[in-house]
């Protein structure tokens, strides 16, 4: 069995379709796989690493969202994708193509479906992307990850399954985060993260937190590698105690799976495969989602969550230390309702999506 993975740009779109790759690699151990990306993106860097076969599309970048004379180049670039697509596709003979969005999978899937290539779209946030959008009119099948987001997509073939998570991120164990951090059992952990490469906005509101943090609880602040060494400055001009053995800060964090396992509490972006991650663990949330995502999607991703009570959210705008303390102060004071949070989260967790979504994909292919 031969199959096409196609997504890129960002890490929301690469490791989903890493983690479906490994789920039908454990159905199918004899599966071949051809991931087609770009050459500027970070799945160029991050697919081979994982050993995977990787191609690259030439094309430009997408569409912007408002009428542009660059946007004639660039559709004119998409045609000849969608031809490039086609040979690349040709020359591997796919049994199914899949993507999970970035503007690479478009003229990739787009192409294995008019070569009656049976085709799946995953669309990780609640409100869709372009591409994704676009591409619905001709996949055979959609797995969305919100509940939101079916109403984006044509009912039948659209199928809630959750988002793909890390395999890593079920498996750890609270105690084994615990000692790789240093941290005591005694005390509620709260885990703070910006992102991969941080959140500005975040770590600023956290200077005057963890300058007078509470004495009932441990921090894990992972700052982004490019905002490191301004956090341990600003620490420092406020006479921040390095020595504390509540607090940790770290630029980034290789072990996320394990700092997610020892989490009481979160304070992250809301981006669609963190939150797959902190409700398959039932890791209650305050969430500030970042304001500039296509569509405002992590808003929306946030909504979901405040819905159900899994979580607080913060916006942006709004942001600033006194608010933060509120919430942290708030909620780590009550610990019945941080449970009640964690049950919540728990409830929209979807563990089983990857092997589900792999599901799918191997039914097209019969």
């Amino acid at each position: 069995m031969k199959i096409i993975v196609s997504g890129g740009g960002t890490g929301g779109h690469i490791y989903p379709a890493l983690t479906l790759i490994d789920a039908i690699k454990n159905k199918v151990p004899s599966a071949e796989f051809l991931y087609v990306g770009t050459k500027q993106g970070l799945e160029s860097d991050i697919v081979p690493k994982a050993g995977i076969n990787f191609t690259a599309l030439s094309l430009e970048g997408g569409f912007e969202r408002h009428f542009t004379l660059e946007n004639f180049k660039r559709a004119a670039d998409a045609i000849l994708s969608v031809k490039r697509a086609g040979n690349i596709i040709k020359n591997f003979q796919p049994n199914v193509a899949v993507g999970t969005g970035g503007f690479v999978c478009g003229p990739t899937i787009l192409a294995a479906s008019l070569m009656k290539i049976p085709t799946l779209i995953q669309e990780q946030n609640a409100v869709a992307g372009i591409t994704n959008k676009i591409l619905s009119k001709f996949v055979n099948k959609i797995a969305v990850g919100t509940e939101p987001a079916l109403k984006n997509f044509p009912a039948e073939k659209t199928v809630y399954t959750g988002n793909p998570i890390r395999a890593e991120v079920l498996t750890a164990k609270k105690i084994d985060g615990l000692k790789e951090f240093n941290f005591s059992e005694e005390k509620p952990v709260v885990l703070i993260s910006g992102g991969s490469r941080g959140a500005r906005a975040i770590n600023n509101a956290m200077i005057d937190v963890l300058l007078n943090a509470p004495a009932n609880a441990q921090f894990l602040h992972v700052t982004g590698k490019g905002e490191f060494d301004s956090v341990i400055e600003k620490l420092k001009s406020g006479g921040f105690n390095f020595d504390n053995p509540n607090i940790k800060i770290v630029p980034y964090l290789y072990n996320m799976p394990q700092a997610m396992a020892m989490a009481d509490l979160a304070i992250f972006r809301a981006g669609a495969t963190g939150l797959a991650e902190l409700t398959a663990r039932g890791v209650p949330a305050i969430l500030i989602p970042f304001p500039y995502a296509a569509e405002n999607h992590q808003e929306f991703n946030a909504q979901a969550l405040v819905k159900v009570g899994a979580a607080r959210m913060i916006l942006n705008k709004d942001l600033n230390s006194e608010i933060l303390s509120k919430h942290l102060n708030e909620l780590l004071n009550n610990p019945a309702e941080l449970q009640k949070m964690a049950a919540a989260s728990l409830s929209l967790g979807k563990p089983q999506a990857a092997a589900d979504i792999a599901d799918l994909i191997l039914d097209l292919t019969k």
